[in-house]
């Protein structure tokens, strides 16, 4: 059975993460969104770590929890999507019990190995079960400082934390966050390494998995033929409700449950990886080079015409994702057209709905009423988010939306976009329509 899973995401208890993203409130949006099995984030916590363990509960003996029956509903809900999530049309049909969380947190790494700068490492780590959650953060919480944020920073090396993890259990699965963020992960073009074997020395066999990030997507990746091997995994890193599932993996599961997952990913079984969904890289906020101070963005051309240096304030700058992807592949980009690596798998682009209804009205905030009005009719006329935005025949999707908005979609399974590149840590401005085409739109003719 097809099952939505995303791996990454962050607690109320993160920096800059929204204080409405409790455990209730995940499982609710996540029946929206469509998403089956979610990470909990922030296990490293202890205030948070305390929500998992008296909120959730072992679904039989499956390494996957589920909401106590007794667990209090939908607290602390803020924008406009988070307070329409009580009573929402979608949960008829999507039971509290159909949402399955796997314990998953992301840690930050700080620490001198080679070179005369630190090394700021971003790793996800996902455990078996509670106890050997409980354990690992005993072990942490001797060590180091996990009580000021949900995201704790490490001083220890990306190997020995593999090794402490799999010295408690063998089943522990640590792999890299955001591969090519420019500062903080292994391909960073700021902290980062040039090979995995350099950051994980004799652990790299116990890493079976990396994550793209937003600012890349599988076929950048695929330029770099070391990373063949690895699954590649694509997850959220939700710092809110609303951004669940802008990144995920489709699985084919049969028994759902931890093993399976486990297994899937470490073995790279690709009778069961269906598909990873997508960001459009170019709306990553790393994907292009530059200098938000000065408002500059380049093309990795651009970058080498100027040599690294901002042409106003004359400081380096932010090297991103694509420049990276560059200057490490062994593979040209051209050699893609003759097909993907032999063990890759597809993967589809997707802009949440939110945004396209929110093009679609001329509306710039995806939290405003009128794009939750739209949105809330659509998904109790046509399902959760998701199988919407990859599944549903477009004559079905406009019977039931705005003409506009269907157009949308219909556009944004094609590709056919207009993106300016995020860089320096701003997201890049997708644009679906023109002034004329939205015009059109507010006619209510159909346009396709």
């Amino acid at each position: 059975m097809r099952q939505i899973l995303d791996l990454h995401i962050h607690s109320k208890y993160s920096r800059a993460c929204s204080s409405a993203l409790t455990l209730p409130n995940i499982a609710a949006a996540c029946r929206i969104k469509g998403i089956d099995i979610i990470a909990t984030g922030d296990f490293t916590y202890p205030l948070w770590f305390k929500n998992i363990e008296d909120e959730l509960e072992e679904i039989g003996k499956s390494g996957l929890y589920k909401l106590r029956n007794n667990t209090p509903r939908l607290a602390g809900l803020g924008t406009p999507l988070e307070r329409g999530l009580k009573n929402h049309p979608a949960f008829a049909n999507a039971p509290e019990s159909s949402v399955k969380f796997i314990l998953s947190t992301e840690v930050a790494l700080i620490y001198k190995d080679g070179g005369p700068h630190a090394r700021r490492i971003h790793l996800v780590i996902m455990a078996p079960n509670i106890e050997a959650a409980r354990k690992l953060n005993n072990y942490l919480d001797k060590k180091f400082n996990i009580r000021s944020d949900g995201r704790p920073i490490l001083g220890m090396s990306a190997p020995d934390l593999v090794k402490i993890c799999l010295s408690i259990h063998p089943q522990f699965l640590i792999y890299p966050a955001h591969i090519w963020t420019p500062w903080f992960s292994v391909f960073g073009s700021k902290s980062g390494f040039d090979k995995m074997e350099e950051c994980f020395r004799e652990q790299t066999e116990n890493i079976y998995a990396y994550e793209t990030g937003l600012s890349s997507d599988p076929e950048m990746n695929w330029r770099l033929s070391a990373l063949d091997n690895l699954t590649l995994l694509s997850n959220s890193d939700a710092h809110s409700l609303a951004n669940l599932g802008r990144e995920c993996n489709a699985f084919d599961l049969n028994d759902f449950s931890y093993q399976e997952i486990y297994d899937t990913i470490k073995n790279k079984d690709l009778r069961k990886i269906i598909q990873t969904i997508e960001f459009y890289p170019e709306e990553g906020m790393y994907h292009f080079d530059g200098h938000a101070a000065h408002n500059i963005s380049f093309t990795p051309a651009e970058t080498k015409k100027y040599k690294g240096i901002c042409p106003v304030c004359k400081k380096p700058l932010t090297i991103g994702v694509l420049n990276r992807v560059e200057e490490l592949a062994d593979r040209p980009s051209a050699s893609l057209r003759t097909g993907p690596p032999k063990n890759s798998y597809p993967y589809i682009k997707l802009v949440e709905l939110d945004k396209i209804i929110a093009e679609a009205l001329g509306v710039k905030s995806r939290g405003s009423p009128k794009v939750k009005s739209e949105y809330d009719r659509m998904i109790k006329q046509l399902g959760p988010e998701l199988p919407i935005l990859m599944d549903l025949p477009l004559e079905k999707i406009a019977a039931k939306s705005l003409p506009l908005v269907a157009e949308g979609i219909k556009r944004v399974r094609e590709g056919k976009l207009k993106i300016k590149p995020g860089f320096d840590g701003q997201y890049g401005e997708i644009k679906i329509f023109t002034a004329a085409e939205k015009s059109q739109g507010k006619t209510q003719k159909p346009l396709f």
